[in-house]
């Protein structure tokens, strides 16, 4: 048995920035690869991956190593990052706090070797000799290295669809502290190298590699079918070898060494071996095969210009505190490598020791010819992996990743505008499919968050939420016959009419007499008409009293303002708006005296419930007007404060035209507030084809969609979606059934796309239940001790001793 203590033999002699003088002469420049998220690439983007890394690589020095190492972690989920102040905030922090999960960490660096010959002989042990260390200097040879990686690190820098960032020396240290350290927590501890197996403190660890050309059978592609997500109608794809990364649930590491070789000396040496593998390929079948491979190499050297031989390595080291269960992972790692046609080879005693010192980047100079696969560097390429864990953003909304259903913040507001112009959104999902479930959450933890939010709702799907916080909340529900207390009218001093007040006041006129497309000098006149209201008239504000004082005056108005009946038909006013007041059908929609609107002021969760009247056209298109004034005094006056207008089954509000119009003015104006828009559809042919539409669509750049059985074909064509967009669409899979009920989610932000799911504590489930049995049990709850929160406590208590009792 062979001890190793890492402080007495400490491979890195001096750390200048991210560049490490290794104890052995060579020198390593260290990167942190920033990688897209799993399940967001389509297979063009893996080709187009594969290409960024080759045109980097390509033109790096003879004798550059390059050593990719992806790190990957059972873990706990740490609640740190989430919000806890709130009731609901509290129960998602614990019901996730701890989850097990997969960290992984994916790092690249380039090695200049000190020997540039780079010919290992079998078995380096690197800390055999290294009690002094080669004191390698910046010299000349070592800044045209760095030279030449920075020109490699500065394209794909610029392919902005990785990033690799300089690590800093603390970092650095670090990971080759738990390298050796064999990742134990807490304690230092000695390597002890064994026949059997190697053994770092609590842990057992293996290796498995790819080491010579014979370990593939078949061809190797830059990516593959996702078997999981793929049916009969489309393809989902996965790098070629991620299903030896995130998928395999297990602490384990990809290392991936490269050696940059010289095309000539290659060249030269296969031609050699083609010929005696030529005189001896009578002698046995094994002889043949490897003389095809060969040949074909040597072909593609001679045909491809832009070809660059290199020699590979690939393993995978893999940890367990059990040994037992490091064989049940080894047979894993097999079996995946089978699915690729690829027969790896396991290594034993000395040869396991070496792989495993070896594979530290300070060291991944000293495989020998026997441990090296040769290849031309496009085909090893494909052995890359090329995504990583869902990342969350410094703040959003959660969501839950698809690996393991642990919280992922996307920033869906997007302050600094960096992915998106417009924070407008749309919900897109068919009844039953959790739409009012997926808002819920959505606006509760924008409200959480100090957003304002106004919804207008067709369908009480928000009451139960919006009753957890009472004093900070208003409902305003209409009633047959009643008004929303809303009087565009009313003010409280002259000061009070602005110029954007009357403009308001005009449009709000002009729309009542459903003026199309107002001319400026109709605006114009119905402005001096208001003018003059307001000079004469002191008191008691109404569309009533307006609506008398052009009465009284109908023979000499016109005159007196001096407008043309073109602009300004007294008869038509008097005759229109006869319907809204005294005595007129609609009159009860403008008898407020007072106005209310300063009762909304100060709330920030003001719920606009019409769900009696979502079929009466006239009602429900003056409420909306009603709103729209309400929404402008009180909501829009401060613009620093971010603020969300939600409209709820919209396509009921759609059957009336002006609506459309109208909403369409609200996004016209949120662009000057801090502010966006949502609406709710069950699909996206409920928005007529028409210009005011695809002006909407257009700024509407955060889409959501549920699963929909009818398919997504209309969705990705309005939406410009991508095929690999309509892919994600298509492998949504919810999953009600057993301990973590989900349902998946389409998310698109901007450009950027994948699925996630909404997990959620039971307390927050039962905070959004809209219909059904529960959701009346709750209000039941609630109606005895007008407190939402016991409410929901004492649901699930009921709830737990029932499921005990059966």
């Amino acid at each position: 048995m062979h001890k190793i203590n890492l402080h007495s033999h400490h491979p890195i002699l001096d750390i200048q920035n991210h560049v490490v003088f290794a104890n052995n002469g060579n020198v390593v420049l260290c990167y942190e690869v920033n990688l897209p998220e799993i399940h967001s690439l389509s297979e063009q983007d893996f080709e187009e991956l594969h290409s960024m890394w080759f045109q980097a690589f390509k033109s790096l020095p003879t004798g550059t190593v390059i050593h990719k190492q992806d790190i990957y972690q059972k873990v706990g989920y740490d609640a740190e990052q989430l919000p806890n102040r709130t009731f609901l905030e509290k129960a998602t922090h614990d019901h996730f706090q701890g989850r097990e999960h997969l960290s992984h960490q994916s790092y690249l660096f380039f090695i200049l070797p000190l020997d540039k010959t780079l010919n290992a002989s079998k078995y380096v042990n690197p800390f055999r000799k290294t009690e002094k260390g080669f004191h390698r200097k910046l010299d000349v040879q070592v800044a045209e290295f760095i030279t030449s990686v920075n020109d490699a690190i500065s394209f794909v820098n610029n392919s902005q669809r990785v990033s690799l960032v300089p690590m800093v020396p603390d970092d650095i240290l670090t990971h080759s502290n738990n390298y050796y350290n064999g990742f134990n927590q807490d304690f230092d501890t000695d390597i002890l190298l064994d026949k059997k197996q190697i053994e770092i403190g609590d842990h057992y660890f293996d290796a498995i590699a790819i080491n010579n050309e014979g370990c593939f059978g078949g061809p190797v592609q830059s990516s593959k079918t996702n078997e999981k997500f793929t049916s009969d109608d489309f393809t989902f794809h996965q790098g070629f070898i991620d299903g030896l990364g995130l998928d395999l649930n297990e602490n384990h590491i990809v290392n991936h060494i490269l050696y940059l070789d010289d095309k000539n000396k290659w060249r030269k040496l296969l031609d050699k071996k083609v010929e005696e593998l030529g005189k001896s390929s009578n002698f046995g079948s094994q002889n043949k095969v490897v003389l095809k491979k060969v040949q074909h190499i040597l072909d593609q050297i001679n045909h491809d210009d832009s070809s660059r031989i290199i020699r590979g390595h690939l393993n995978i080291i893999f940890w367990h505190s059990e040994s037992e269960q490091v064989k049940r992972i080894a047979s894993q790692i097999k079996a995946g490598f089978k699915e690729l046609d690829i027969v790896p080879y396991h290594p034993n005693g000395e040869e396991r020791n070496h792989c495993f010192l070896n594979s530290h980047p300070c060291h991944a100079t000293n495989f020998s010819n026997e441990d090296l696969y040769v290849t031309d560097l496009k085909h090893a390429l494909c052995l890359y992996i090329n995504n990583t864990n869902y990342q969350s953003d410094p703040t959003g909304i959660i969501f839950n990743d698809r690996q393991y259903n642990i919280p992922v913040l996307k920033d869906v507001w997007d302050e600094q505008k960096q992915r998106i112009k417009a924070r407008n959104f749309a919900i897109f999902a068919p009844t039953g499919e959790g739409k009012s479930f997926l808002a819920n959450n959505i606006l509760r933890q924008y409200f959480e968050q100090d957003v304002r939010l106004v919804l207008i709702d067709l369908g009480g799907s928000y009451a139960k939420f919006a009753k957890l916080y009472p004093d900070q909340h208003i409902i305003l529900r209409y009633e047959q016959g009643k008004n929303l207390g809303i009087n565009p009218f009313y003010i409280t001093e002259d000061s009070d009419l602005t110029p954007e007040r009357l403009e308001d006041l005009a449009v709000f006129l002009l729309e009542l007499l459903a003026a199309d497309r107002p001319s400026k000098s109709q605006e114009v006149a119905i402005k001096k008409v208001l003018l003059l209201y307001y000079k004469k008239v002191r008191q008691n504000h109404s569309l009533a009293s307006l609506y008398q004082f052009v009465d009284d005056r109908k023979d000499n108005l016109i005159q007196e303002l001096q407008i043309k009946e073109a602009h300004f038909s007294t008869y038509d006013f008097l005759h229109i708006l006869s319907e809204y007041v005294e005595g007129g059908p609609y009159s009860f929609l403008f008898n407020s005296g007072a106005d209310q609107t300063y009762t909304i002021e100060d709330k920030r969760l003001i719920i606009f419930e019409l769900d009696e009247v979502r079929d009466n056209k006239e009602i429900l298109s003056v409420m909306l007007k009603l709103i729209k004034s309400a929404i402008q005094r009180s909501i829009w006056q401060n613009r620093s404060e971010r603020g969300i207008i939600l409209f709820d089954e919209f396509a009921k509000q759609l059957k009336f035209p002006n609506v459309l119009e109208s909403v369409e003015f609200y996004y016209q104006a949120i662009r000057k507030q801090n502010g966006a828009i949502g609406i709710i559809l069950q699909s996206i042919n409920q928005l007529p084809q028409n210009s005011t539409s695809a002006s909407i669509l257009e700024n509407t750049q955060v889409i959501y969609s549920l699963r929909n059985e009818k398919g997504y074909d209309e969705l990705k064509t309005r939406l410009n979606l991508s095929s690999h967009d309509l892919n994600q669409l298509r492998s949504i899979r919810n999953n009600l059934t057993g301990d973590r009920k989900y349902t998946e989610i389409f998310i698109k932000i901007g450009k950027e796309s994948n699925i996630f799911r909404l997990e959620v504590p039971p307390e927050v489930y039962a905070a959004y239940l809209t219909d059904g049995k529960e959701s009346t049990e709750i209000m039941q709850l609630y109606e005895k001790t007008q407190d939402m929160e016991q409410a929901i406590k004492a649901f699930i208590h009921l709830k737990k001793k029932s499921y005990e009792n059966k």
